[in-house]
């Protein structure tokens, strides 16, 4: 093993998603040295993949649409939502704190907010959206923090190891990828953004045994397999809500991935039909959430469908993975999006609907009928389809070839659970006591505090709290190293 290389500073953040960006401005901006160590050769994580939607309460968007909201009925959305294993306590603390302390807070820090969704299970329209998605939010941040002198950026240094130093954890150890140097990063306070455990479908079937008869794919950012938990384990720290995994189905097989595992997200197809592995439609596809679609599909035997779509809409398909993205934006590279359309083993394609149906190895006459009874719905102007009741206010029917079929399979997206902290994002051991002079935020700790959803979110319910515990770790970590007076936010009791 080469000589080790040391370096010091006040706090360390490992993980430069969206943690990494929330906690590092907080403790800058509180007085603190701060190091940010990135696993891999590009900086964002899983922020930049994402669509970029927070769940945001009592903001003056809502009020500019004419929208009222208040804490109290988001918070009962998110309960009924979590299935009663949500952390209350942190609940209400997010919801309390997002309109001031992240919606204000990006705008404060060059965010801007340009929409607004309505998504399953909010009585109103919460789920605010960033110009430029998740890469535009985190880009956002990253230029504000950098013009604050917030420049200390390590990529390519996948951190392994904590450094426990008399009774207290004192930095961490990284290996950086391409010279095999070891690097011991000595910190007053310690902050882990790793992520979650997504990408790492041996660590998905462990905690989730009762799926290993189904196809599962990889789906979050690459670099998220697992690291900080097992940090924290070998710490004393205390993981809970394991097997909470937030899954979705619009996604197909990632043909360029060598493993075969990984999976690719594809957006931006609202009118497609479903159809189970025997070419029959089975859900109102209009509910694509983790709580309604991915059960649904996941319901089928097969677990997987195909999503059936035409010429007309395969121009607005979007993939959540930078290889489609215009070079060092959060852009569609609609060359590349094409592309996948025509070279994808998991997409299919013909000019006719039976002959599709025939590719796909279904009873081409089933196949047929089942679209052509949707068709037939939309033409006799009924408000709802007649097999899954799906409503057909604004939809498209399937009629423009060329006619499209992706393979969708079930796609480990998101973690709800993990490490356990307390509201200062203190990761706890098994007394419940703070291991001091340890933090942990987002999708490591489940968004936050350990089990902040439950066993369903929302939507927006992951960024947000990933970004708000991130705040709420950073200026904690940098009182605890001498900075500051912790986290100071403006909370809304309405």
């Amino acid at each position: 093993m080469p000589e080790r290389t040391s370096r010091q500073t006040d706090v360390v953040i490992v993980g430069s998603g969206a943690v990494g960006i929330a906690a590092g401005l907080e403790a800058h901006e509180a007085g603190a040295r701060v190091i940010v160590i990135e696993k891999e050769a590009q900086l964002g994580g899983a922020a930049v993949i994402s669509g970029g939607g927070c769940s945001c309460v009592g903001t003056q968007l809502q009020r500019e649409h004419g929208i009222e909201d208040t804490p109290d009925l988001a918070f009962n959305d998110w309960i009924t939502c979590g299935e009663g294993a949500a952390d209350e306590e942190w609940a209400r603390f997010y919801i309390e704190h997002s309109n001031a302390d992240l919606y204000q807070w990006g705008i404060d820090r060059g965010v801007q907010w340009d929409g607004l969704n309505q998504q399953e299970g909010n009585s109103v329209p919460r789920w605010h959206r960033p110009t430029g998605g998740g890469g535009g939010l985190w880009n956002a941040l990253y230029k504000h923090a950098l013009a604050r002198g917030l420049t200390d950026w390590v990529t390519s240094m996948p951190a392994h190891d904590l450094i426990v130093e008399n009774g207290r954890i004192a930095g961490v150890v990284a290996v950086h990828q391409e010279s095999g140097e070891e690097h011991a990063f000595l910190a007053r306070t310690v902050i882990l953004g790793t992520g979650g455990f997504a990408s790492n479908l041996d660590m998905v079937y462990a905690y989730r045994p009762d799926l290993l008869q189904h196809r599962v794919l990889e789906g979050s950012h690459v670099g998220a397999t697992g690291d900080g938990h097992r940090m924290v384990q070998r710490v004393g720290g205390v993981l809970t809500h394991m097997g909470d995994i937030w899954f979705y189905v619009y996604a197909v097989p990632d043909h360029r991935d060598p493993k075969n595992r990984r999976g690719l997200v594809v957006r931006g197809i609202p009118d497609a039909v479903w159809v189970n592995m025997q070419g029959v439609r089975f859900h109102n596809e209009n509910l694509t959430g983790g709580a309604s679609g991915s059960r649904a599909v996941m319901a089928q035997e097969p677990a997987e469908c195909w999503s059936i779509i035409d010429s007309t809409m395969a121009g607005g398909l979007t993939v959540s993975d930078p290889y489609y993205y215009v070079p060092g934006t959060s852009n569609r590279d609609p060359a590349k999006v094409q592309a996948l359309l025509h070279t994808s083993p998991h997409i299919k394609q013909a000019p006719a609907l039976d002959e599709l149906g025939e590719q796909l190895g279904v009873s081409a006459t089933t196949f047929v009928e089942t679209i052509s009874r949707y068709n037939r719905a939309i033409d006799d102007g009924l408000t709802h389809d007649p097999t899954c009741q799906r409503p057909l206010k604004g939809r498209k029917k399937i009629a423009v070839p060329p006619f499209y079929a992706l393979h969708y399979v079930p796609l480990a997206r998101k973690n709800f659970g993990g490490v356990k902290t307390n509201l200062r994002c203190q990761v706890l051991d098994k007394h419940y006591e703070p291991i001091p002079g340890l933090y942990a935020a987002g999708e490591l700790t489940g968004m936050a505090g350990g089990h902040i959803n439950g066993k369903a979110g929302l939507e927006g319910t992951m960024l947000g709290p990933a970004l708000f515990s991130g705040r709420v770790a950073g200026a904690w970590a940098a009182c605890e190293a001498g900075y500051g007076k912790g986290f100071v936010g403006k909370a809304d009791h309405r």
